[in-house]
């Protein structure tokens, strides 16, 4: 039985991540970045594919846990008969080689702990020669080493399949366990198991202190807020600023079945709100950063545009399974890599657009290149925006004329026309305006259902979709418009336990749309844009409930999953989820501002 998704806290160094379970169990760490083979891999799994466990040899989950204040620094403490300890796991904010920290603690009486490390190169496959070297044990396998050091135990059990250390640890003791990763190539031990744990873990608190002191947030939530951009600045990869949608891969959207996607990139859909979430929350040098890395990405012809790239603007992301793998909760295939490259959707032009627009208003240096680069995508735009195509949630079913498809195209010509009118730039504005004005008497005319009085997901379909609650925050028409105020109610049919499902109905229909059988649970992203609309429209009491119930939904560290499960209460997908952190973020702000037309994107189209 795998471990419940929201017993796992986040750790990271700024280019890889590691989750670790409320039983001391690392059951996902994939090295040396991000979108690497993982070497450990028991989280899609067995143990066999590979973990590392420190708890007392009573076993059992921790008694508690908790990240120390505005850090990412996580403390889990036991409490057996025999005593307490504690143990203090972190990445240091990578300055060299990947490597992560383990601290442990006597707190009361004395108890025996148990470290048991069971690498598994290759996504969880490959079991590795392990030797020892100068007081280290290291693990080979191909181009990967690994290395682990620290105070000698007692006691030392296994070999290749598995190294046991044993130690007793009285109240007072401290002792650190370092794991390192290196090329296989280096015969020595890697420098960062010279450093003291000590020097290092003071090091990490500090970095997250700093960084989390610059965030302007003051409102009621700013727990939850900072958390979240705790989060989301631990799934940004530092070279190159690009920021994954999620550390993992394949945690199901329907356990036992195959809605199961690699997430360990970076979607140009999340552009928007990624940006304005760093930008809101005082965070400019990381959203200079995450623009920088989007303009690299997407530099060529604008009909090679991808909806998602590699953390270093990779374009080949090919997707395999893993049939090794029997999946979390026996949730098959397990994939790596995404087939979402190929995907075509109009959304992500005006997505890009829309964040270059954002971007030069908060005052971010737009130069001469970057203006040629919205003129060739507006100029593709201007011939394609009218095609089908696969919208917002990548569906592998056939393309549709999505509304969400066709109201980012509005938002690409809109947002090009104002950035020409501010850069002095208007060779092409006549063109955009008229394009403009015809996407918007389209959409109103065949996205608009009046019998059910709401936006629908594509023309011609009665089926709702969440992503119309963006209507408003983009511009498209005014919070005020009856058919505005008229989606924002027609989306309590999407409603589930208090929380709302991205599209519907479930079951064949919705297996028509998405090319996908079985249900999935709620999106934490749909919910918060729930509350958010609900504040738009006039209810805020309601959309603070919404919001604090989705709050509610956090694990015991204040992670969020793409999903929760009302039925079993349970997280559900990838996690942490970085669009559900940014939802969170970009919510907090709406919900503590006074109403009115700042809340809302600048352009709102007149009604037609």
């Amino acid at each position: 039985m795998n471990t419940p998704i929201e017993d796992y806290a986040l750790l990271s160094d700024l280019e890889t991540a590691a989750m670790v379970g409320r039983d001391g169990a690392i059951d996902w760490l994939c090295l040396p970045r991000f979108d690497s083979p993982a070497c450990m891999a028991a989280l899609l799994g067995t143990e066999d594919n590979g973990f590392w466990r420190i708890a007392p040899d009573s076993g059992g989950p921790c008694t508690r846990r908790a990240y120390r204040p505005d850090t990412l620094v996580l403390e889990s403490v036991w409490e057996t008969p025999a005593g307490a300890v504690r143990v203090t796991d972190f990445m240091p904010p990578r300055a060299g080689l990947p490597c992560l920290v383990r601290v442990v603690e006597g707190l009361a009486g004395t108890v025996r702990v148990r470290s048991e490390l069971r690498l598994r190169f290759h996504q969880g496959r490959v079991v590795p020669w392990v030797r020892e070297i100068d007081h280290c044990t290291v693990a080979v396998a191909g181009p990967d080493a690994v290395w682990l050091g620290g105070e000698a135990p007692e006691r030392v059990e296994g070999g290749e399949e598995a190294t046991v250390r044993y130690f007793t640890v009285p109240a007072g003791r401290r002792l650190a366990l370092t794991l390192v990763w290196s090329p296989s190539h280096r015969p020595a031990p890697p420098e960062p198991l010279s450093v003291p744990a000590e020097t290092a873990l003071k090091e990490a608190v500090d970095f997250w202190r700093r960084w989390s002191g610059q965030c302007r947030y003051e409102g009621p939530w700013r727990e939850a807020v900072v958390r979240s951009l705790i989060t989301l600045k631990a799934l940004t990869y530092a070279p190159t600023g690009g920021i994954v949608a999620a550390p993992t891969t394949s945690l199901p959207g329907t356990i036992g079945g195959e809605r199961n996607w690699d997430y360990r990139f970076c979607w140009l859909r999340d552009s928007t709100r990624t940006l304005s979430c760093l930008l809101r929350s005082g965070y400019r040098e990381e959203a200079t950063a995450w623009l920088d890395w989007l303009v690299r990405a997407i530099a060529g012809d604008p009909a090679d545009v991808q909806t998602v790239y590699g953390v270093k603007g990779q374009r080949l992301l090919p997707e395999t399974e893993a049939p090794w793998l029997p999946g979390y909760e026996g949730s098959r295939p397990v994939r790596f890599g995404t087939s979402g490259v190929r995907s075509f959707q109009l959304d992500v032009y005006g997505e890009v657009i829309d964040t270059l627009w954002h971007s030069l208003r908060a005052g971010i240096a737009m130069p001469a290149h970057v203006w040629d680069l919205v003129e060739s995508l507006m100029g593709f735009l201007h011939r394609h925006w009218r095609e089908p195509d696969l919208g917002l949630w990548q569906v592998r079913g056939p393309r549709r004329q999505f509304v969400h498809s066709k109201v980012m195209a509005w938002v690409a010509a809109d947002r090009a026309v104002r950035m020409g009118e501010l850069l002095g730039r208007n060779g092409s504005s006549g063109e955009w305006r008229a394009m403009r004005e015809e996407v918007h008497r389209q959409v109103c005319r065949e996205g608009w259902d009046a019998a059910q009085g709401s936006f629908v997901q594509s023309y011609g379909s009665p089926g709702l979709d969440a992503s119309a609650l963006l209507i408003p925050r983009l511009g498209f028409l005014p919070a005020r418009d009856e058919r505005v105020r008229g989606t924002v109610r027609a989306m309590r049919r999407l409603g589930h336990g208090g929380f709302v499902r991205r599209y519907g109905p479930t079951g064949p229909a919705a297996a028509a749309v998405d090319g996908l059988g079985g249900h999935e649970g709620t999106f934490v992203s749909c919910s918060l844009w729930y509350a958010d609309a609900l504040a738009a429209t006039g209810h805020p009491q309601q959309a603070r409930e919404v919001f604090e119930r989705v709050l509610a939904v956090r694990n015991d560290v204040g992670l969020l999953a793409e999903q929760w499960d009302p039925d079993a209460g349970r997280q559900l997908g990838n996690a942490p989820k970085a669009f559900s952190h940014i939802a969170l973020v970009e919510t907090a702000f709406g919900l503590s501002s006074p109403p009115g037309p700042s809340r809302r994107a600048p352009a709102v189209a007149r009604r037609r």
